[in-house]
């Protein structure tokens, strides 16, 4: 079902906060009539804080105007015509509102689909009436709801009880008042007849008597009015406090974890919308409660009353500014990072924000952001706060910083440039409340990064990566993981288990290099990235390759597997490479035998499926699937290489004994092609590599090359002018 027609189904609360989305700057009646169109744009390939995307906006904006236009001039009728005048102003009216600042539109309707989107699924995973249940996510969201609505009303109460006492106060002063009038008519009675001053002075002694006793017992009663206020000022707060907390220990924390992930392969952090209304929420909240403490201290000091409450409130004053000093400091975040590994003299942006900048109207009088880039020496770049109307965020862009080249008096070993650490530091200064408040904020810690991670941290870690580089839900298994252990520890345990508690150092992921290689465990691992990335990522997701298997794990598998069954599975001595390990028949015995790695070179050449095609000897993808069922979808056509294996096998006679004769790469020594060649009718030991995989000789090696880059040539230039 489309977004719009699921919006239109939002009841209550759900229904009033999708409406509360459109107004002048996009009104809710393009967005009806048009739903189809619009959910149809690609808004997300735009960047409203690139400049240089300008022109991307404005082809959608003059493509709204068209849409707009064409449907007016398609309605008829009585009805159709008032409607027709309508849609005609609605284009007139986004025209002059964006035609200047077209990525303001594109911000305003991805602000407008991502909350649409967040409001339906929140309401699709609310208990229905027959009897379901409520995710995590939308229990926890309810709940944060339900405090604040908790938290208004604790607030109304506080400020229904605050009016209570001022006008109880109000009243005391008045009769205070006229306890001091009566006091000064008694004074006044000294010029008066004896008889007519004692008369009038009982009198105005017995009202002033009445008078000053009800004053005493008022003065206790506002007393414990203000007693009472501030305990439930203080309840308030405690619940005001824990809400902050859970919003901007947990689902903030959680938010900026999700963005550090995203970096490393894992899903996007999400939208920060939600977390905004939340956040503007808190400070609507402490600002009402802040004022009423004021306000309270202004009472207090209008008519003080000896007790407690003086001290109790200015509890409560130093509680409610450390409250708002947290949410103000914790809600100046990065929302887009810049990148992880900078290359020098490139430019690279990034976008801090003020999540409840707008809310304490911070932008009345803008602040400046200065982004720092730490490294050798200080960079310094200062960006200007621009509020956005539409979306109500205020936030900073930063696009064109960059590192400079650096220039070292000394040379520490061999350390990469590349490990250069740097970092930036984002950092303002702005003030709340009439420049009462006064607040110095920073967009990170620099340098805070941990000395060594756990094991099963890293595999999340290592998971993630390598699931988004796959594009793929099939990520590293258990088995996977224990094989990635074995070789980062050197260890040979193959229960999980022992490697739990295991911890690995910067240097041991990619400084030190691995026993017995030249290079490190990250080298390695990135390096089989790479080539799946490149070349071998549809097979991986088939389940065709198993990859992380050691040479032993490879031969227990296949000796116990028909002839002719083979795997695939990473290189262990060389970067980036994969090798087809195979069970032969040979005179004495069962072999397994290991081809010499298949690298990026080579399958630039010609794919793994083709090579895998042209090899007779490879039948079975272990553990028994025909390799056609595997692997034929991904085979080039036969004839576009056809004429070039009968160029380069007719002619030649059968090779001597001990002498190997040309097949792409290496293969089993006891199976012969018919037709085109012979196969290594000898073997030695001179055509195993160190590690034990089979190699070519060189010259061979070398024709072997020269016939799969002759197979990549156009079949017209193939031949090179020669006569066949």
């Amino acid at each position: 079902m489309a977004l719009w027609a699921q919006a239109q189904q939002l009841q209550g609360e759900a229904l009033h906060r999708m409406q509360s989305l459109y107004g002048q700057h996009f009104p809710i009646e393009v967005r009806h009539y048009l739903a189809q169109w619009i959910e149809a744009q690609p808004w997300d390939a735009v960047d409203p804080e690139n400049t240089q995307e300008e022109f991307k906006a404005k082809r959608l904006l003059d493509s709204l105007i068209q849409e707009l236009q064409k449907r007016a001039e398609h309605q008829v009728g009585e009805d159709g015509f008032l409607l027709k005048i309508k849609l005609g102003h609605y284009a007139t009216q986004l025209k002059s509102t964006y035609d200047r600042c077209p990525l303001e539109l594109v911000r305003s309707i991805k602000h407008i689909l991502y909350n649409e989107e967040r409001l339906v699924q929140e309401a699709m995973n609310v208990t229905s009436p027959a009897g379901g249940t409520i995710d995590g996510t939308s229990q926890k969201y309810q709940q944060i709801n339900q405090t604040f609505e908790e938290l208004r009303v604790m607030t109304q109460d506080t400020e229904n009880d605050l009016r209570k006492l001022q006008h109880s106060q109000e009243y005391f002063i008045i009769q205070y008042q006229e306890s001091l009038r009566i006091q000064a008519q008694i004074n006044s009675l000294a010029n008066l007849p004896p008889t007519e001053r004692v008369q009038r002075e009982s009198s105005l002694q017995s009202k002033r008597a009445t008078v000053e006793a009800w004053l005493t017992r008022e003065a206790n009663t506002l007393l414990k009015y203000r007693q009472d206020l501030a305990e439930k000022m203080q309840k308030t707060l405690a619940s005001l406090r824990k809400q902050q907390t859970v919003i901007l220990d947990d689902e903030l924390i959680q938010w900026k974890r999700r963005q550090q992930l995203a970096g490393n392969g894992g899903p996007q952090e999400g939208g920060l919308d939600i977390l905004q209304s939340w956040c503007e929420k808190l400070a609507d909240t402490i600002w009402q409660n802040r004022q009423q403490i004021r306000r309270v201290e202004h009472l207090t000091q209008q008519l003080p009353i000896p007790g407690p409450t003086e001290e109790l409130l200015s509890e409560l004053n130093t509680t409610i500014t450390d409250i708002i000093s947290t949410l103000v400091t914790s809600t100046f975040i990065i929302e887009k990072q810049p990148p992880q590994v900078l290359k020098t003299q490139t430019k690279f942006a990034a976008t801090v924000r003020f999540l409840v900048g707008g809310k304490l109207n911070v932008h009345m009088n803008p602040p400046q952001v200065k982004a720092i880039i730490i490294i050798h020496g200080l960079r310094l770049y200062a960006g200007n706060v621009f509020y956005h109307q539409t979306t109500g965020t205020l936030s900073a862009h930063f696009r064109n910083m960059s590192l400079k080249r650096i220039k070292r008096s000394d040379r520490r070993g061999a350390e990469s440039v590349t490990e250069e650490k740097f970092t930036v530091l984002f950092e303002s200064q702005f003030t709340v409340g009439g420049n009462e408040l006064v607040f110095h904020v920073k967009g990170r810690v620099p340098f805070v990064v941990p000395d060594k991670v756990l094991w099963p941290q890293l595999c999340e870690a290592l998971n993630m990566k390598y699931k988004a580089e796959m594009q793929s839900n099939r990520g590293l298994s258990e088995e996977n993981l224990v094989f990635l252990a074995q070789k980062a520890f050197s260890n040979c345990s193959n229960n999980p288990e022992d490697y739990r508690s295991m911890t690995m150092t910067w240097s041991q992921f990619n400084r030190e290099n691995l026993p017995g290689r030249t290079f490190t465990f990250w080298q390695w691992f990135d390096g089989v990235m790479e080539l799946m990335k490149r070349h071998l990522r549809a097979h991986w997701n088939d389940g065709a390759i198993l990859g992380f298997v050691n040479k032993q794990q490879a031969q227990d598998m296949l000796m116990s597997k028909p002839n002719r069954t083979f795997l695939l599975r990473f290189s262990d001595s060389e970067i980036g490479g994969i090798t087809i390990a195979w069970v032969a028949e040979n005179p004495n015995k069962r072999m397994v035998w290991n081809l010499m790695p298949f690298t990026t070179k080579d399958f630039t050449i010609r794919s793994l499926a083709d090579r895998i095609s042209d090899l007779n000897h490879l039948h079975f993808l272990y553990p028994s699937q025909p390799k056609d069922e595997v692997f034929s979808r991904y085979y080039s056509p036969p004839h576009l290489c056809a004429d070039v294996f009968l160029r380069f096998s007719s002619p030649s006679p059968d090779p001597s004994p001990g002498t190997p004769s040309f097949v792409d790469q290496a293969v089993s020594p006891t199976v012969n092609q018919p037709h085109a060649f012979n196969l290594y009718s000898g073997m030695s030991d001179s055509m195993m590599d160190p590690d034990g995989e089979f190699d070519l000789e060189v010259e061979t090696m070398d024709m072997a090359r020269q016939v799969e880059e002759f197979l990549r040539q156009p079949i017209e230039n193939r031949w090179g002018g020669q006569q066949s």
